[in-house]
């Protein structure tokens, strides 16, 4: 969970720029600075050799999956939560733990931690609800080791990550929260960290990160570019998935981006970039991005794919650039729609100049009568008048026996799902990848969740089975 680069390829580095001198006089003949310089640098050697050394047995390391009791340790962590929630201060104490054991992990971070911190937030939420079903805990930490693979994530991490958390809970809950709940924590947090070495090993014939090359980047409105990528080597992926993009101009700093078209005869994958703010990764894309610029790329992941069996219609609901995740579904129905079979798509938009791709839109109409399409304009001229893009889709049809994808701003995805599973859909037939970052939302709805845990939250952000 925490996403440091590789230790040992930095090392070089910092070894280069220490400075010690032997005739400074103070602590031994190291100057105040370069002595914690030092303290530093020799923590930082002891992790390597951690980290170069060959794994324990996961037996008598970190214990095995098997037969582990996540209920048993789910109810004994809700019962206590109150006591380190919000979840916010103790992110906070656990960082300054892992700084302050480690130093030199600091620079392995982005500048901003803002990010950082919400994806744990969520991954807390994520783990306590799903301690129950350790089969589906361990599978989307399979995945998510396999996507911690391009920032040199290493076994070793992973304890230290645990005891700077049993700091944190131990100062969160100022002494209070017991050591029969600590343990819980650091059961929960070791069966995570098994399952993500696993997801890891497992990838290691592919690459931890993907090099790729801008050969076209268009400005299709002040806030939203349109890039095209082609990477060095073959980039597996599947219509629907979506990768996680690094720019030089922000080292260690990654976002999620849709994979906006099916396999092209080139290789080239292609992005849509709406900039959401200054100084970001967005920013960065749309403003500061030229042709024959490099970015690094995640694996694909992501379930917005279409099933093997297309036995069902297909209805897919977008909103704004949540467009780049139903093109390539689309694409890819095209090719291989069952007979018979027909896809709506609604795709709202705040105003009519927000059709950025209209292009294709209408290319898609064409050579595909099966097809029907219902733009949703909010606002504007040429907007419906009344509802939303939620309420057109009530409006119009009978979805029960369909199978829906669902992209676009969070807000809109929450609202979708919940609507779609009001209206009778199957919650595994609503298909949908995490609204923020790589951590879906928990729903908090858990029964053994008591109320006061909500913390004066919502409960319940997605239907529990709905597929992400």
């Amino acid at each position: 969970m925490i996403t440091p680069n590789d230790a040992p390829g930095r090392r070089r580095h910092e070894e280069s720029t220490m400075d010690i001198d032997c005739n400074s006089g103070t602590r031994g003949g190291v100057k105040g600075d370069d002595y914690h310089a030092l303290l530093a640098r020799q923590d930082a050697m002891r992790l390597r050799d951690r980290l170069l050394a060959p794994a324990r047995p996961a037996s008598t390391a970190r214990g095995s999956r098997h037969g582990y009791d996540g209920a048993a340790d789910q109810e004994l962590i809700v019962r206590n939560l109150a006591l380190v929630t919000p979840f916010g201060d103790l992110i906070t104490h656990l960082y300054e733990a892992l700084f302050e054991r480690h130093p030199y992990l600091r620079q392995l971070f982005p500048d901003s931690m803002e990010f950082q911190r919400g994806h744990l937030e969520r991954a807390f939420w994520y783990l306590i609800e799903h301690l129950h079903d350790p089969e589906e805990l361990a599978a989307f930490c399979a995945r998510l080791g396999r996507d911690h693979r391009k920032l040199g994530v290493r076994p070793v991490h992973y304890e230290v990550f645990e005891d700077a958390l049993a700091e944190a809970l131990h100062r969160s809950s100022r002494g209070a929260l017991g050591v029969d709940v600590e343990q819980a924590w650091r059961r929960a947090i070791r069966f995570t960290a098994e399952a993500m070495v696993a997801g890891s090993d497992g990838a290691l014939t592919e690459p931890a990160a993907w090099t790729g090359t801008v050969t076209s980047h268009q400005l299709r409105r002040p806030d939203l570019a349109v890039l095209r990528v082609r990477t060095a080597e073959p980039y597996p992926y599947l219509p629907g998935q979506y990768a996680r993009l690094e720019s030089p101009l922000l080292p260690h700093t990654w976002r999620p981006y849709s994979i906006a078209n099916a396999w092209a005869p080139d290789g080239e994958l292609e992005f849509h970039v709406r900039r959401v703010g200054s100084g970001g990764v967005s920013d960065a894309l749309t403003l500061r991005t030229r042709v024959g610029d490099t970015l690094r790329l995640g694996p694909a992941q992501g379930a917005m794919t279409l099933d093997d069996d297309l036995g069902r219609d297909v209805l897919i609901v977008a909103g704004g650039t949540g467009w780049a995740t139903a093109r390539p579904l689309l694409e890819e129905l095209a090719a291989r729609r069952a007979p018979g079979r027909r896809a709506h798509l609604f795709l709202g938009v705040r105003t009519a100049e927000d059709l950025y791709d209209a292009q294709a839109l209408e290319r898609l109409e064409k050579r595909c009568p099966w097809l029907r399409v219902v733009p949703v304009i909010g606002e504007g001229p040429g907007g419906p008048g009344e509802g939303s893009l939620v309420e057109a889709v009530a409006r119009q049809g009978d979805w029960a026996d369909h199978v829906a994808y669902t992209s676009g701003p969070s807000a809109m995805v929450n609202a979708v799902v919940w609507r779609l599973s009001g209206l009778g859909l199957a919650a595994d037939r609503i298909r949908h990848d995490p609204v923020a970052g790589t951590v879906p939302l928990a729903s908090r709805a858990h029964p053994a969740w008591p109320a006061q845990e909500v913390m004066g939250q919502p409960v319940g952000h997605f239907p529990r089975g709905a597929r992400v």
